[in-house]
């Protein structure tokens, strides 16, 4: 009987990958360190800068009957000529129709003030979990992701619900009487408030929690052994330390609440004006893709600049000892 060559080790072969980077590193004359911090650049680079210029490309197209439903920007005018043909007609429409401009107001408000109502929540929460036994923490930690156990879709579905008129929460009022017919909630800006604090209540809660959890409280017993207020010693001590928390899960929930549509289009109602409804509307319903992808240029860039410009104060900003 012939002896069966040894096969590698599952360990070797999962290291394949590895020594396939570090290949590419040495090629590139790249040390260990560069090639780690080139990492996260060549994934922004493939997986943002990539397909937003791809996007940016369609918004300065025209609308054409083909497939994909936009006009190329170059264009050969004869064997020897080639023509650039860029369209801004689409960024003038979006200045100059209202329902675009009111679209991205409305986002805007919408999203901080639900992020005004998330911290408001989340601050008491995380701040009582950082004050908690070390030994409970952990518990508590689990009960903050819980849901992200269960689908985002199916969560925002359950709150259909309880808050239709004929839902758990109209049911219950009226059981305790302190309703006599059912409240309109659903299908409101009321609805669409209380999706987007419950869906990303723990992106603020963590940051926070994360902050205050090296918080020191021999700070406030020193505060208090001085003669300051309870009240005066949160907002001078705790606040400023749990400031780093606070502003990362405004970050956290105010971006992706601005670009919202699963939670506007299902419990918000005709009134409920949202860009990611409207951007849906136009690349599925009107499959105008160059205004849907200039549509989509803007909200990023809306996005975008407000967290550069605050990057920028925070390098330029004096260090506080």
């Amino acid at each position: 009987m012939s002896a069966q060559p040894l096969s590698p080790p599952r360990t070797l072969e999962r290291l394949a990958p590895l020594r396939a980077v570090r290949r590419a590193a040495a090629r590139l004359r790249l040390d260990g360190r560069s090639a780690v911090v080139a990492l996260p650049y060549l994934w922004l680079l493939a997986f943002f800068l990539v397909p937003f210029a791809i996007v940016a490309k369609i918004s300065f197209s025209e609308m054409a009957n083909a497939i994909p439903p936009y006009a190329d920007l170059l264009a050969w005018v004869d064997d020897t000529t080639l023509s650039l043909k860029l369209n801004f007609a689409n960024y003038q429409l979006l200045v100059s129709d209202e329902l675009y401009w009111r679209s991205y107001l409305s986002s805007v408000r919408i999203a901080a003030i639900s992020t005004a109502i998330t911290l408001a929540i989340a601050f008491p929460m995380a701040y009582a979990m950082a004050k908690s036994p070390r030994q409970w923490r952990p518990a508590l930690m689990a009960l903050v992701i819980l849901p992200f156990w269960t689908s985002f879709l199916i969560r925002v579905y359950a709150w259909i619900g309880i808050l239709k008129p004929e839902g758990l929460l109209n049911e219950f009022l009226l059981g305790l009487g302190v309703i006599h017919e059912p409240l309109q909630i659903l299908n409101t800006e009321l609805a669409v408030y209380i999706g987007i604090v419950y869906s990303y209540l723990p992106f603020m809660i963590l940051p926070i929690y994360s902050s205050l959890e090296k918080f020191d409280l021999r700070l406030l017993e020193a505060a208090a052994d001085l003669g300051c207020r309870p009240t005066k010693a949160f907002w001078v001590i705790t606040v400023p330390l749990a400031l780093p928390g606070v502003i990362a899960g405004a970050f956290l929930v105010f971006i992706p609440a601005i670009g919202e549509f699963v939670i506007p289009d299902l419990l918000g109602g005709s009134d409920t004006l949202m860009i990611g409804r409207t951007l849906w509307a136009e690349f599925f319903g009107n499959r105008d893709w160059p205004l849907a992808a200039a549509v989509a240029v803007l909200l990023v860039a809306i996005l975008v600049v407000p967290i550069m410009l605050f990057q920028r104060s925070q390098k330029d900003a004096p260090a506080v000892h």
